[in-house]
C-alpha cells in the first residue's frame, strides 16, 4: 500500500518543467516508492535502477549506448540509487543538454552528487530532501479521520483532541517515522527494524561512501550527540571523548549530515560580545533511530530525557524552516528563532500561561511580532511587553 508523502505536492509544480527531479534522503526512507508513484502517472515512462551492475557500467563507460538503449524511447526516465554511478553528474549533463527527455534520479546519500556533480548540473536541477514520515504524514497512516482534524485545528484546539493526538505522539517519539517501523505490528519488531536500520547507516552509508575507517569512533560521536540534543556542541570537549581531533571531528559531523542523520543549527545573533556566535546544535532528523542509538524505548513520560525529545520534535517538523538557537553569554537562551524573526519555547512541564525571564529577555531586546511557546497543557495567549505570545500544544508548531 501507498502512503502518501507530503513532499508529493511540491514535485508536482516542476513535472512539466524542464530540470532534472532528484529525490535524495536516507535509506529505507520512501525515495523509490515516491519516484514509483510519479512513474505511474506519468506517459511513456522507463524505471532504471544503478542497482543493476551491468546497467550501471554501461552508463559509465559507454553513454551514447546507454542513451540510445535506455534514453531516446522514452520520455520520462527514473533512475533510482543513483549515487552508485561514478561521474554521474557530467554524464546526466551529457543527457540533459542532448536530449529533451524528463529525467528524475533518487539517491540514499547526497554525499556523491554535492561533491562532484554540482558543478555540472548547475541549472539544470531541482533537489528533493525525502525525510523519514513527519508527525503529520505519520497521523495520517495511523488515523485519518484524527488527521483531518489535526489539518484543521489552531488555536482553538481543545483539550479532548489534544490530548487523542498526543497518544499518537507519544509512539512517534520513541519509535520515530521510518515507513517500515510505522508498520510493524509490535513494539519488538520496531525495535528489530531500528537496529537494522542503525547498522545500514553505519556499515553502508556513512562508513562505505564516507570511507570511514574507524567505525567504534564514530559511533561513539553518535551516542555522544545523541545524549545532549538540543546543547551548544563544543568542540574540544567531543574531540577529546572520542579521540579525533577537531577537524576530523567536524568532518563527522559534516558527514552525519550529509547521510541524513543529523543536523546543525547556528546561532542566532546580532551583538557578537553579548551573544554566542559559533557553536551550533545539533539534532537528530528520527527520533526513532536516536533512541536506538541510546538503546531506550521507554514511553516518553517515563523518560529523563522528555525535554530534549520534544525540542527534537520540534525541530524536525520545521526542518525546511530557517532554524536556528538563541543564548547569550551570560546565559539568557530560546530554544528556537524561526525565520531570524520568531521566538519559540518548548516546554514539557508548564502549569500557567507565563514566560520565562530568558523569553522576557529577548521579547525586550529584539521586540518580534509574536512568540510562541509549546507545552502540553496551556493554551492560548498573552501579552507581553506589547507583545503577543501563544501558547499551543507541541504538535501545532505547524501554525508558526
Amino acid at each position: 500500500m501507498y502512503y502518501k508523502r507530503d513532499l508529493e505536492n511540491k514535485i508536482e509544480q516542476y513535472l512539466k518543467t524542464p530540470e532534472i527531479i532528484a529525490i535524495f534522503g536516507a535509506r529505507q526512507i520512501g525515495k523509490t516508492t515516491l519516484l514509483k508513484e510519479f512513474y505511474h502517472r506519468v506517459s511513456n515512462p522507463i524505471f532504471l535502477t544503478f542497482e543493476d551492475i551491468e546497467l550501471k557500467i554501461l552508463f559509465e563507460e559507454d553513454i551514447k549506448s546507454f542513451i540510445a538503449l535506455y534514453i531516446e524511447p522514452y520520455e520520462h526516465i527514473f533512475i533510482d540509487e543513483f549515487q552508485y554511478a561514478k561521474m554521474g553528474g557530467k554524464h546526466l549533463k551529457y543527457i540533459y543538454d542532448t536530449t529533451d527527455k524528463k529525467i528524475f534520479i533518487s539517491g540514499s546519500s547526497a554525499m556523491e552528487l554535492s561533491i562532484n556533480a554540482v558543478k555540472y548540473l548547475a541549472g539544470r536541477i531541482f533537489v528533493f530532501n525525502l525525510y523519514s514520515f513527519s508527525f503529520g504524514e505519520f497521523l495520517r497512516v495511523k488515523d485519518e479521520n484524527l488527521h483531518k482534524l489535526y489539518i484543521k485545528a489552531d488555536e482553538n484546539i481543545s483539550l479532548a483532541i489534544s490530548k487523542k493526538i498526543y497518544s499518537h505522539l507519544d509512539e512517534y517519539l520513541t519509535y520515530g517515522g521510518y515507513p517500515r517501523v510505522i508498520l510493524s505490528k509490535s513494539k519488538e519488531e520496531k525495535v528489530e527494524v531500528l537496529k537494522n536500520l542503525l547498522s545500514i547507516y553505519l556499515l553502508r552509508d556513512i562508513k562505505e561512501i564516507a570511507k570511514i575507517a574507524d567505525e567504534t569512533k564514530m559511533y561513539k560521536l553518535l551516542k555522544a550527540l545523541s545524549l545532549q540534543i538540543g546543547n551548544v556542541v563544543v568542540y574540544s570537549e567531543l574531540s577529546k571523548l572520542i579521540g579525533v581531533n577537531s577537524p576530523q571531528l567536524k568532518e563527522y559531523l559534516s558527514i552525519f549530515e550529509k547521510a541524513f542523520l543529523t543536523k546543525t543549527i547556528s546561532p542566532f545573533f546580532t551583538n557578537k560580545q553579548l551573544e554566542i556566535v559559533k557553536n551550533p546544535e545539533i539534532f537528530f532528523f528520527d527520533m526513532g533511530l536516536r533512541n536506538a542509538i541510546i538503546k531506550n524505548f521507554l514511553p516518553l513520560e517515563n523518560r529523563g530525557d522528555k525535554g530534549a525529545m520534544l525540542e527534537n520534535f520540534v525541530f524536525r517538523e520545521l526542518v525546511e524552516r530557517d532554524v536556528k538557537y538563541y543564548r547569550t553569554k551570560n546565559g539568557a537562551e530560546v530554544d528556537f528563532i524561526i525565520d531570524d524573526s520568531i521566538p519559540i519555547e518548548i516546554k514539557s512541564n508548564l502549569t500557567s500561561i507565563k514566560i520565562s525571564k530568558s523569553y522576557h529577555y529577548f521579547l525586550e531586546n529584539y521586540k518580534p511580532k509574536v512568540g510562541y511557546v509549546l507545552n502540553f497543557n496551556q493554551i492560548g495567549s498573552k501579552v507581553f511587553n506589547g507583545i503577543e505570545v501563544k501558547f499551543l500544544p507541541h504538535f501545532l508548531n505547524r501554525v508558526i
